[in-house]
């Protein structure tokens, strides 16, 4: 009979293969995060390692789920203690540029390389890949808005547009 495990040392399995996962997606892609390569990176068995999740999906999605964690932490929050508008959209870019200098993943850009992988495809990684850039279009678009409002912006700024050009050279 095997040793039971604590509900701690499953929940810090589950963080370790996670943080794992986020790491060989940003450099493989979710293509590449399969069960039997984290399994082998972090020494566990391919059917104890699918305890934690069940399915590979849903591996997929904990990892995307994370990788957002990561984004939040490093690019929104430094900035949320910024004056709405221009001075918070400012700190915002500047998070977002010193997210991709500092190399927060190790392949570059987990959604930049996800959003390529996920192109033409459709299913929940997709699906959640979408939402997720949508909750940031939503945030940047009020930033500017309210920039516009204050006149900081010139009132004729387009707000879409101006996320789709800070999407374009932040890609």
């Amino acid at each position: 009979m095997s040793p039971r495990h604590s509900a701690a040392e499953a929940r810090n399995t589950r963080e370790r293969i996670i943080e794992r996962g986020v790491d060989v997606a940003s450099v493989e892609g979710f293509e590449g995060l399969t069960i039997g390569r984290l399994a082998a990176d972090l020494g566990l068995s391919k059917s104890g390692l699918l305890g934690h999740f069940g399915t590979k999906l849903a591996l997929q999605l904990a990892t995307l789920e994370r990788a957002a964690v990561i984004f939040n932490r490093e690019v929104w929050a430094p900035a949320s203690g910024a004056t709405p508008g221009l001075p918070r959209l400012r700190a915002v870019c500047e998070a977002w540029i010193s997210y991709l200098v500092r190399g927060v993943f190790p392949g570059g850009c987990l959604f930049v390389s996800a959003t390529f992988e996920q192109d033409g495809r459709t299913g929940p990684v997709r699906a959640l890949l979408r939402r997720q850039f949508r909750t940031w279009q939503r945030r940047l678009t009020a930033e500017i808005r309210t920039a516009t409002a204050a006149g900081d912006l010139p009132s004729e700024t387009d707000a879409c547009q101006l996320v789709f050009e800070l999407y374009g050279v932040m890609i």
